[in-house]
Formats: C-alpha cells, sequence, structure tokens
C-alpha cells in the first residue's frame, strides 16, 4: 500500500506559484503530471518542467491544481519529513550505540536512508538498499551520495559493520559509477582491523572509480566512555596517525601529479593527533568532505589569516570555549586579536559526557560548558557560543540544553555566532 503521509504539505509561502495555485496545507500531493509522487526528492525532480499538474487529496477528494513556474522559481511549498530508514548494522564505532540516555531524541535515530544522503551529506553503508531504491538513484541522478566504506575487504568490512550478510560494496560502487552517481567515501580507521596494508588496498579499490569516486576522507574512529560492545579496536595513537598520513600522503602526491587534485584526504583530528602541520589549503581541493572534518582547520587558519582587524579600544571582556585538539588554534588567533585591542579569553571543556578521547567543539555539551565555565566568567562578561555545537538552525546543545539555560545559569549575556573567524570578530565588533 503507497503512504502518501511524507507528501503532505505542512507549509506554503505566502504569494509563492503553490499559493496562488490554491495548494493547501494538509494536502497530499498524489502526482505531479501524471507521476507518482513518494517524497520530497521526487518533487525536486519533477519540477524541473515548468507547466506543473498537481493531482492532490484533500481530506477524502481528489484536487487538481495548475501552476506554471518561471526559470529558477520556488515552488513554495514544505512538505513532512519522511519517516527516515534507519540502519540494521552494529557497527562497532557506531556513534548512535554509544549515546548515554538523556540526549534530544533524534540522536538516536540510525538514518541509513539514501535520501537522506543526497539532501544533507549524511553517510550511508548502502546495506539496506532495494532493487527499487538503486534504480530510483539511478533514472533520478541522485548525486553526489556521501558513502561509509570503511573497508573493500568484504570479510573487514563485515566485522566493522557487525553484519555479515553485508554484500560487497564494489558492486554497489561498480552500479553507481555505470549510472554517473559521483560518490565522497569516508574510512573510518580502526587500529588493527583496518589500517595499514587493508587502508592501502581500500583506497588503490576506491580510486579504479575516480572520478565517480570524487573524494576519500579517511577520520579517525571516535570512542565513547558509552560502549557496550567488547573493544575490537581502540583508540588512535599519534603512531597509528602518523602511519596512515605518510601512506595518504604517498596517494596524494600521485594523484596531484596525474589529476591535479588528492582524492583522497585526511582528516584534519589526523594531523591533530600526529602533531604535524595540516596541508596548504590549496590542497584540500573544493573542501568536499570539509562537514566530516576534513579542511575545517585549515580553513580556519587561512580565514583568520586574511581577517583585518580595526579597532577602537574596547570595554567589554569576551568569553568563548572550544574542544581540547582545537584549542592551539582558536587560542592563537584570540592572541592576535587582543594584541588589537579586543579582551577575548577561550576557554577549553573537556568532554567528560561521552568521555575526554572526544576532542572536538560539535560534540560539547550544555553541561560540560556550564560546569567549566561556571567558575570562570565573571558578571559583565559576554559568552559567544560557536554555532557548531548547537541543532542547525536552533539554539539547544546535544543534550538539551538551550543557549537560555545557559545564560540564565552562568548569569551572563550569551550570543550565538557562527565558528568563523569572521563570525567571532564580526560579533565582537557590534556588542564592543
Amino acid at each position: 500500500m503507497h503512504n502518501h503521509s511524507c507528501t503532505e504539505i505542512e507549509a506554503v509561502s505566502p504569494d509563492s506559484p503553490a499559493s496562488h495555485a490554491g495548494l493547501a496545507v494538509g494536502d497530499e500531493i498524489i502526482s505531479i503530471n501524471g507521476h507518482r509522487i513518494q517524497d520530497v526528492i521526487d518533487v525536486m525532480f519533477y519540477r524541473s518542467e515548468k507547466e506543473m499538474s498537481f493531482v492532490l487529496k484533500r481530506k477524502d477528494k481528489r484536487v487538481t491544481c495548475r501552476l506554471t513556474l518561471k526559470e529558477g522559481e520556488d515552488l513554495g511549498i514544505e512538505l513532512k519529513p519522511f519517516k527516515i530508514k534507519t540502519c540494521t548494522n552494529r557497527c562497532i564505532f557506531c556513534f548512535v550505540n554509544q549515546l548515554p540516555r538523556g540526549l534530544r531524541k533524534n540522536l538516536y535515530v540510525k538514518d541509513e536512508d539514501y535520501r537522506m544522503s543526497f539532501l544533507y551529506g549524511n553517510y550511508i553503508t548502502l546495506t539496506n538498499l532495494t532493487s527499487h531504491d538503486k534504480k530510483r538513484i539511478a533514472q533520478q541522478r541522485l548525486s553526489p551520495l556521501y558513502l561509509s566504506i570503511h573497508s573493500t575487504n568484504r570479510t573487514v568490512r563485515n566485522t566493522i559493520l557487525g553484519n555479515q550478510k553485508a554484500q560487497n560494496v564494489l558492486k554497489e560502487i561498480e552500479f553507481f559509477k555505470e549510472h554517473k552517481i559521483r560518490m565522497h567515501c569516508q574510512i573510518v580507521l580502526s587500529p588493527g582491523l583496518n589500517d595499514g596494508k587493508e587502508l592501502e588496498r581500500t583506497i588503490r579499490d576506491l580510486y579504479k572509480f575516480y572520478p565517480y569516486v570524487s573524494s576519500i576522507a579517511v577520520v579517525p574512529v571516535g570512542l565513547t566512555e558509552h560502549r557496550k560492545a567488547a573493544p575490537r579496536t581502540r583508540p588512535l595513537e599519534k603512531g597509528d596517525a602518523l602511519l596512515a598520513l605518510d601512506l595518504i600522503d604517498s596517494f596524494q602526491k600521485r594523484f596531484m601529479k596525474k589529476h591535479g587534485e588528492p582524492i583522497v584526504y585526511g582528516s584534519d583530528e589526523m594531523y591533530i593527533k600526529a602533531g604535524i602541520e595540516f596541508k596548504p589549503l590549496r590542497e584540500y581541493g573544493d573542501l568536499p568532505q570539509i562537514e566530516n572534518g576534513v579542511g575545517m582547520v585549515p580553513l580556519f587558519l587561512h580565514q583568520s589569516r586574511r581577517i583585518k582587524v580595526q579597532l577602537d579600544k574596547v570595554t567589554r571582556r569576551f568569553v568563548s570555549f572550544t574542544g581540547t585538539s582545537f584549542l592551539p588554534y582558536l587560542a592563537k588567533f584570540a592572541d592576535r586579536l587582543n594584541k588589537s585591542g579586543f579582551d577575548l579569553h577561550i576557554v577549553p571543556v573537556k568532554n567528560t559526557y561521552f568521555g575526554e578521547s572526544i576532542t572536538v567543539t560539535g560534540l560539547l555539551t550544555g553541561r560540560d560548558v556550564m560546569k567549566v565555565l561556571s567558575d570562570y566568567v565573571k558578571k559583565d562578561d559576554t559568552l559567544l557560543v560557536p554555532d557548531v555545537v548547537t541543532k542547525e538552525g536552533c539554539d539547544v546543545f546535544l543534550d538539551n540544553v538551550t543557549i537560555k539555560d545557559l545564560e540564565d545559569l552562568l548569569g551572563v549575556k550569551t550570543v550565538l555566532i557562527p565558528a568563523t573567524p569572521k563570525g567571532l570578530v564580526d560579533a565582537m565588533t557590534a556588542l564592543a
């Protein structure tokens, strides 16, 4: 039975083509120009036609609406979110399985949905794709997709996924390549499982599909203190990171020579763990996996060097915080700003919630931030909160603490800012 609930219109923008054509909140879209609609991706796909005829289900009636779209014009509707296909793997480092109780509900969804990969860049393992899904990806050119590969050795990969039935991932990649779907791949490096020779093999195998496999990112395994599974792996140490980066570097040199781009990248955390300099920003291509922590710090360093600060003396003291891995870079930038007249203090926050081996800013909880800052802030301070710690478009931390909670508890003015050098400087200049 076809389920229309994720074709229900949740919002119609006033004065949009949809509102003029008579589409209304609560309508379910059955078809557009005779094409059956399953979800928002179908709407995006079929709206490339200028003249559109909608068949809608309104209460129990069928209604037809027609509209004409101008070039580049937006329809002006939002659909209810679709039910996300979830993941049945038991990955040894699955972050969701390592979450403690009491976090935001939607954090416990183990998302394994090709639609989320296409729409939002979420990584999927391809282990629950049906032949219908694959046909649709090919037909509608749902590209690029973001894939968690980990290893192209099926035995190693299935061990990591905790799923002995997972099919041969190279066959899936071959299918996407034949249909000209671009893929960004990630390898979560787990010492003793998919490092060394296995890592080399995986990079070689994936490279055979270039340019459809457009980028490969190697990121260190994240193990929180809430893991229940028996440890098949361990956290990445300095030596592991150095070996892996050495291997990545030799591939990058070859690929740069041959294609003018590195194709494979080590994540920022790998360089921090190894204690070596980042590559210059120009060697990160067009930052294809920045959301995955590849090139975030080099971009920040590059942007911070280009910022010009002009300032009359500031009277206000600003406080901000960061995860421990980013501290040296942010502190250095703060020193430079303070020399030009700002009064900015950066406080490192250890992650007691997930465990101290988790050092990125984006996984800090409101409680950890409160704990550390309560001893630090003074009454007239202004606290600047980098937006990477909150849910996109909201002011809520991972553990449901809000920016307002922080402000009330600490008793200081609290402002959410973009986590960029410009975001920081603009906020201080505006508030100074």
